[in-house]
């Protein structure tokens, strides 16, 4: 991911639409700057909606891959 490898896996796996990104907004709140989160999430929303609050608020969306055999979604935020 290109860090120091200090990354906080969230895990909302089996979780709908809206909550993985209202996990990772809460996270990102209390969070330091240059904070990194691999947000697990398997619903097929969070492949847009975590990219699209990423741009609403001005965090940076590092990508999409794959951890422990499930979606995951790479953020940095500021």
């Amino acid at each position: 991911m290109g860090d120091n490898g200090c990354v906080q896996v969230l895990d909302f796996r089996g979780q709908r639409c809206p909550l993985p990104v209202i996990g990772l907004a809460k996270a990102a709140r209390s969070a330091a700057p240059g904070s990194t989160f691999r947000v697990l999430a398997d619903d097929p929303a969070a492949r847009v909606d975590i990219p699209a609050w990423c741009r609403m608020k001005k965090q940076e969306f590092l990508g999409a891959t794959e951890y422990e055999g499930a979606p995951a979604f790479d953020v940095r935020v500021s």
